[in-house]
């Protein structure tokens, strides 16, 4: 075994073309080194590849130590790898072998974690992954006046928790009918409220507001009486 290999410097991967082999292989070796990108690797092509063949392109990415060391001590100068570099870090800090993909839209910066048992940074009632999407938002816009939403998923977190709000919404609603009276749903996020919000907005027999201060802030619905 050669020192670099010993040290987790390379990793080989495949893929239907050169840039889709490169692109995998630096997906690879982010979890040992998070943040990562091709401007402190160096690639060796080990098969061209052939589509009308069906045979892959393999390549081999070795990364420059201190060229990664010296990119990581740098702050990242647009909001996107700001909250690549802050989600990177976290989970790097706590171990996981997990990689760092980041989409941005007009209206959002999205982090997906991927890897196996994120358990530990989602977090009991997702209290850490949103501490985490908190705190990444904070990072991405602290000196700029341009603000988007930011946020983390890991293991589809974040599907998972809107469907588990619509439900708690489709109770509070019934409860709100059936006994005329408005009800609270658990304190939530900003984003959460939104979810609920917007889910519930169409809705002609009941309406919804927000009741308390963060972080105890909760989403409250309320039967609306016929003809108001």
């Amino acid at each position: 075994m050669s020192e670099d290999t010993a040290k987790g410097l390379t990793a080989e991967a495949e893929g239907a073309s050169l840039g889709e082999a490169k692109w995998n292989a630096v997906k690879a070796l982010e979890p040992r080194f998070p943040g990562v990108t091709g401007d402190c690797v160096s690639f060796e092509v080990l098969a061209e590849g052939d589509e009308g063949a069906d045979l892959p392109a393999r390549v081999r990415a070795e990364v420059d130590e201190a060229a990664y060391e010296r990119i990581a001590g740098e702050i990242p100068e647009t909001p996107a790898d700001r909250v690549r570099a802050v989600v990177s870090r976290v989970v790097a800090a706590l171990g996981l072998r997990a990689s760092v993909d980041i989409e941005e839209t007009s209206e959002e910066i999205r982090a997906t974690v991927n890897g196996d048992d994120l358990g530990l940074l989602i977090g009991r009632h997702g209290a850490t992954i949103d501490a985490l999407q908190h705190l990444a938002m904070r990072a991405a816009f602290h000196s700029t006046a341009e603000h988007k939403a930011v946020v983390v998923d890991a293991a589809g977190y974040r599907e998972r928790r809107a469907a588990a709000l619509k439900r708690a919404a489709d109770r509070a609603v019934d409860d709100a009918l059936s006994f005329g009276r408005a009800v609270e749903l658990e304190p939530m996020g900003p984003q959460e409220r939104r979810i609920v919000h917007v889910y519930l907005r169409d809705r002609t027999d009941v309406q919804t507001h927000s009741e308390g201060d963060e972080p105890d802030r909760r989403l409250v619905v309320t039967p609306v009486k016929p003809g108001s």
